[in-house]
Formats: structure tokens, C-alpha cells, sequence
């Protein structure tokens, strides 16, 4: 029998009430794909991949070579957040993500209250594994647990059990400053019963944040095919919509409000990385199939990585510019920045300052180019977009129809 391995004091330690301090132009934040998984689970389309062995010298070598290739090109920078995604990051040797940490650290400066956060997955931790992550820098842990119900998980096509989940939780508990979970609902024949149990399960282990997905049936997934042939029938609208306004009312009433249409957190608890995604903050994505938005010499770029794992590999580990290791880049331009920059930023309930939406470009009539005001006046006495002159925000009720909101406001 082994001895218990005891919590590490965290090396980047998060203070509270970080949540609604907006980025400055300096601030940058830092995606990292880990593209491996232990299995394809059926409705995933995230770009993840199984092998039957990984390379992790040749991994960890890329990444930093690739860290310092960006460092070069975007110039002096501090980083607010790291984020290990996948895939199964909890795959990745600690020893690579503190390479990570630290060449991140090395290349530009990293803030002192700098989340670092690791998507784990429950059949792919232990002890050993979270103390040598938090020994790494981590100091956030988002946890793949999916559901608490065994006949769920199955179905999910997952390897762990909800037992394995809670032990996860607990132990995440143990070595990390904060933690979160994913839950995913509006599963086939799921009643608003059937759910509200889950949530009292989730709140029963529950930190301060939570993530909460509604089932979609994605194109190129083992349900999609399964769906197409008529063997997979999920809730209908309605149905899914009960379900999504039980999931508001009975974490409203835990504490844990929604900040954005999926996820939940106690005031101070919200993910800084992703808020960087919806505030429409710089980040760089490394990795195969990463995603990025960079301003550079006041040009703002979107870059995009190639989805192959191998073929990423292959070019990043040669390319002196990160940009060469890429599937393609395009300039944004002022006018295409504020219409994303409304889609993103509309998904959380603070919606978005217009203060941001003028910062993107010299020219005004951007803003108005993009946003038609009759609909946003039509849609605030509906009761869809609040009455708010300093930003646009969604009501709940808006957020639940965001699609259709945004596609009568945008032009």
C-alpha cells in the first residue's frame, strides 16, 4: 500500500473577486490542445483523437517551441490564463505541463493571479497524477463528469463511473484552489425529475462553478449517424427548454447564478479563461485545431491550427513562424470584429459594453453598420434585451432564444 500523497502548496494561487475585471490590451490568455483521448465518446466534436501510443518528448518540445515562435511574433504580453483543453489534457504528463507553465512564464509575463486550468477526465486521474498538475502550476481543475447516473454514463459512452466522478471531485478538492464539473442534459427520454435529481447530485459536490450542456446532436458523430437512422430521438424543444429552465432555477437558488447561457459560479468563481473568449480578449490557441485571436502591429488576426494531429506536429515542430504551423489566418477586420464580438459577448448575462464595441475600431459607423437598432428596440420591449443604454444584454429569457436574437440585431 502506497502513502497518500499530500496536497502541494499551489505555486499560482487564485485570489477571489477576479470575475468582472475586464482584460487590457497587454493581457493575453493561452489555449493549449492536447488532442488524445482514452476513447471517441459518441456525441463529441471536439477534435480528439485515440492513439495507441503518444510521443511525449516530441509533444512537449513543439509546444514550447511553438510558445516561443509566438512570443517572437506578438511581442511583450501578460498572461492572465493558461488552459490545457482536449482531448483528455489529464492524459499529458505533468512534467509537460509545467515545461508549459514555465515556458509560458519565460516568454512573456505571467500575472501573479494567473488562472491555470486543466480539463481532467474521471478514468484519467489519480492522486499521484492531480498532485504532480498542481506541483506544475495548475490551479483549477475542470472535471468531464457528464452525469451521476451509471446507465447515463453508458450511454455517453463514458469509461468512468459516478463513483469514479465523485472521487474525482473530492480529490480535486484536495489539490487545487478551484474546481468545476460538466453535466451534460436533455438526454433521451430525461424528465425535469430525472434532472433536478442530477442537479441535487452535482450542488451535493459542487465548488463554486459549474458547467451545464444540453445534448446537441453534432454532424460526424456516432449519435448523428444514429440519429439519422432514426435510433436516437432526444427531447424536443420544449421539452429541452423546461429542462434548461430548471437548470436556472435551481442553481439561482444554490447561488450559483449563470454568467453565461452554460455555465453557473458563486460571484468570483467564474472562469477567467473563457470570460478572455467572451469578452473577446486576446488569446493565443497552440495546438492541433486551436483556434486564436491576436491583435499584432494594430492588425487583429483569427488563426486557426490544423485539426491533425500529426500533420500539426510535423509543421509546428519546424515552423520558426507560428503561423506557418497553421491550417490558415485571416485579418479581421473593425466591422468583422464587432459582429463577433456582440456574438461572444452576448452569451453572458453582463452582456456587452458598447465602450468595447467602439475600442475596436477609429470608425463608429461600425458599430451602427453592424447592429440594427429598430430590432434592438423591438426585442427590449419584448422583454428579450434589456433596456440598457451602456451595453447590450440578453434577459434570461433572451438568452434562451440567443440564435434568434442575434440574427434579427446583427445585420
Amino acid at each position: 500500500m502506497t502513502a497518500p500523497v499530500p496536497p502541494p502548496q499551489p505555486r499560482f494561487p487564485l485570489p477571489q473577486g477576479e470575475g468582472e475585471k475586464e482584460s487590457g490590451p497587454a493581457d493575453l490568455a493561452v489555449y493549449i490542445h492536447w488532442p488524445f483521448c482514452l476513447s471517441k465518446c459518441p456525441y463529441c466534436d471536439f477534435n480528439s483523437h485515440v492513439r495507441e501510443s503518444v510521443d511525449p518528448a516530441a509533444w512537449q518540445a513543439t509546444y514550447l517551441r511553438q510558445i516561443r515562435a509566438y512570443a517572437a511574433r506578438i511581442g511583450p504580453r501578460r498572461i492572465t490564463s493558461i488552459f490545457f483543453g482536449g482531448g483528455t489534457p489529464s492524459l499529458m504528463p505533468p512534467e509537460t505541463a509545467g515545461a508549459i507553465v514555465d515556458a509560458t512564464a519565460a516568454a512573456w509575463s505571467l500575472d501573479g493571479a494567473a488562472e491555470i486550468t486543466l480539463e481532467a477526465n474521471p478514468a484519467a486521474v489519480d492522486r499521484e497524477r492531480f498532485a504532480g498538475f498542481a506541483a506544475a502550476g495548475v490551479n483549477r481543475v475542470s472535471i468531464g463528469v457528464q452525469s451521476f447516473d451509471d446507465r447515463a454514463l453508458r450511454f455517453l459512452g463514458r469509461r468512468h463511473s459516478a463513483d469514479d466522478a465523485r472521487t474525482a471531485i473530492r480529490l480535486a478538492g484536495r489539490y487545487f484552489d478551484r474546481s468545476s464539473f460538466d453535466l451534460i442534459y436533455a438526454l433521451p427520454e430525461q424528465t425535469d425529475r430525472d434532472w433536478r435529481g442530477q442537479l441535487r447530485d452535482a450542488l451535493a459536490e459542487a465548488g463554486g462553478h459549474l458547467s451545464l450542456y444540453q445534448l446537441t446532436i453534432e454532424p460526424g458523430t456516432a449519435f448523428h449517424a444514429q440519429w439519422e437512422r432514426g435510433d436516437l430521438a432526444t427531447p424536443d424543444e420544449d421539452a429541452a427548454g423546461n429542462l434548461y429552465e430548471t437548470t436556472q432555477e435551481v442553481l439561482e437558488g444554490a447561488g450559483l447564478p449563470a454568467y453565461e447561457i452554460s455555465n453557473h459560479a458563486r460571484p468570483g468563481d467564474e472562469s477567467r479563461h473563457n470570460l478572455t473568449y467572451w469578452r473577446y480578449g486576446d488569446y493565443a490557441g497552440i495546438g492541433p485545431g486551436a483556434h486564436g485571436r491576436l491583435a499584432i502591429g494594430g492588425v487583429r488576426h483569427a488563426t486557426r491550427h490544423h485539426r491533425a494531429p500529426e500533420v500539426w506536429l510535423e509543421r509546428a515542430s519546424q515552423a520558426c513562424d507560428p503561423m506557418a504551423a497553421e491550417r490558415g489566418s485571416a485579418v479581421v477586420s473593425d466591422a468583422e470584429a464587432v459582429v463577433e464580438a456582440v456574438m461572444m459577448g452576448m452569451r453572458t448575462a453582463e452582456g456587452v459594453p458598447l465602450a468595447r464595441l467602439a475600442a475596436l475600431g477609429d470608425a463608429p459607423e461600425n458599430v451602427e453598420a453592424a447592429l440594427d437598432r429598430s430590432e434592438i428596440a423591438r426585442l427590449a420591449e419584448a422583454g428579450l434585451l434589456a433596456d440598457d443604454p451602456d451595453r447590450l444584454r440578453a434577459t434570461a429569457a433572451g438568452r434562451q432564444r440567443l440564435n434568434a436574437v442575434l440574427a434579427a440585431i446583427l445585420n
